[in-house]
């Protein structure tokens, strides 16, 4: 029930995020992700939890609760989140090894290790990566560090949610009692 939300406590939303638009609460120039939702639910003082890229789609969370946005955006708490890609041409045989290592950037960001897989016949070529940070343009960067630039990306999950399969991009649903209680044990 949409409007029932408006009543608790705290709002928990599972955004199906599309490109094009800011993860954001607001922009006098362009359209945000609150944008997708209704007029009630926005005066709530709703947040996107961490960003999404412009042009990257996928799972967003949107709350109002802070504790949860912190839990899952901490650095310290090593939440896992995982993206896949499609990329121009294929990995190198070494690639899966060399994200397990880390790596710096040629700017000098670090990168923690993260796990590289490929996802056979998802899209053209498609890999699956799962960070555990999130840097600024982290996917992009690392991929493209390795020589192979992004030309789709989506979030399928943070932590223990993933993206619910029946929400059709720029779709939103309340989070159910069962991803709430798994998303509390985080914080």
């Amino acid at each position: 029930d949409r409007e029932g939300v408006d009543c608790a406590p705290f709002v928990y939303i599972m955004l199906h995020k599309p490109g094009g638009l800011l993860s954001a609460t607001q922009d006098k120039k362009q359209a945000t992700v609150l944008d997708l939702l209704p007029e009630h639910l926005r005066r709530r003082g709703l947040f996107p939890v961490g960003r999404l890229d412009k042009d990257t789609e996928g799972l967003l969370i949107v709350t109002d609760a802070g504790a949860l946005s912190h839990a899952l955006m901490s650095p310290a708490r090593h939440v896992s989140k995982v993206y896949e890609a499609e990329i121009e041409g294929e990995m190198a045989k070494d690639a899966v090894q060399r994200f397990a290592q880390g790596m710096t950037l040629k700017d000098g960001t670090v990168c923690r290790p993260a796990k590289l897989e490929h996802v056979p016949a998802a899209c053209g070529q498609c890999v699956r990566i799962t960070l555990q940070e999130g840097k600024y343009h982290q996917v992009k960067r690392m991929l493209a560090a390795r020589g192979k630039p992004v030309l789709y990306l989506k979030r399928l999950s943070m932590g223990p949610l993933e993206l619910d399969p029946e929400l059709v991009t720029g779709g939103w649903r309340p989070l159910t009692e069962e991803e709430r209680k798994r998303l509390k044990e985080l914080e």
